[in-house]
């Protein structure tokens, strides 16, 4: 498969609408930024699921994840659109999955669907949700991706988990794209997220790799899929990047400012640096230098 691209668009999470006053507006910044997208040819857009800021919450504007998903499906045509991604302690998975099919249809069959365990201890606090520990988050989102499957898949929805249950829940309708809408699961946990990518997924996001972590993990998603028959080819595997693109290497330094706290101490680690490339060279530099990945957000 040929590597694709995709951008998240400035949502207000991470301090990317600061200085734009009026809702209305940061809005409509947002919806450009995703049809600018869509008009230079990129593949998809993307979406964080968040409610506070960060590095530290503040009163800046931050676009609620599903609801923005669902205008920007009927503010452009082509790109497809998906988050990265959706806390799954924040909405009932059986809703989840309505919302989400709902969405497919909204966007004519262009929908990624992105669940992750979720890690935001202060948003879950202050919206007042429980926050268990990593291992058993990670048990509820193996029951809601179960959960969401069987919305998509059957006619009445049953499922009986020690955190969820359905009982003939009918969705109708179910979405667009067959056999279901695209399963993404985010995370790069080697025991328990890889396990269920190889065993429920369509696609995954790893997040801030170099090559050397990126094979690393791609090579034990490999490994839990030869141990289920699963076929690794059939997973679609992304990756997420800061990329900061300007004519030398300090302006493009420059540029990483706001988003420093994904940089370990002393390094770009979580940087792509284009300095004095032409827009079309990037993606074949970019290719160069990624391993494994199909698609870059």
């Amino acid at each position: 498969m040929a590597l694709q691209f995709g951008l998240l668009v400035p949502q207000g999470w991470r301090m990317d609408l600061v200085g734009i006053t009026d809702p209305v507006e940061a809005y409509e910044t947002m919806t450009r930024v995703a049809q600018e997208a869509e008009a230079l040819g990129y593949d998809s857009i993307w979406l964080f699921d968040h409610f506070h800021t960060v590095p530290v919450p503040t009163q800046e504007v931050t676009f609620e994840c599903w609801t923005s998903t669902a205008a920007l499906a009927r503010d452009t045509k082509r790109v497809r659109i998906g988050q990265l991604v959706t806390c799954n302690g924040y909405r009932n998975p059986a809703l989840m999955a309505k919302m989400a099919s709902t969405v497919d249809v909204l966007s004519h069959g262009r929908l990624d669907f992105g669940i992750g365990a979720g890690w935001y201890e202060h948003e879950y606090r202050a919206y007042g949700y429980g926050f268990p520990d990593a291992p058993e988050r990670l048990r509820y989102l193996r029951e809601a991706v179960q959960v969401i499957l069987a919305m998509w898949t059957q006619e009445e929805a049953v499922f009986e988990g020690k955190y969820y249950h359905v009982n003939g829940a009918i969705n109708q309708p179910k979405g667009v794209q067959k056999p279901h809408i695209p399963l993404l699961i985010g995370g790069a946990g080697e025991q328990v997220t890889l396990k269920l990518v190889a065993q429920y997924a369509d696609a995954c996001n790893i997040g801030h790799l170099d090559n050397e972590g990126l094979a690393r993990k791609f090579s034990i998603l490999k490994k839990h899929c030869e141990d289920i028959g699963r076929d690794y080819n059939s997973i679609k595997r992304t990756a997420l990047y800061n990329c900061a693109i300007a004519e030398t290497d300090e302006e493009a330094m420059a540029k990483t400012g706001p988003y420093t706290r994904n940089i370990p101490a002393g390094s770009t680690g979580g940087y792509y640096l284009f300095a004095g490339l032409e827009r079309s060279q990037v993606g074949t530099y970019v290719r160069t230098r990624m391993y494994g990945i199909d698609k870059k957000s």
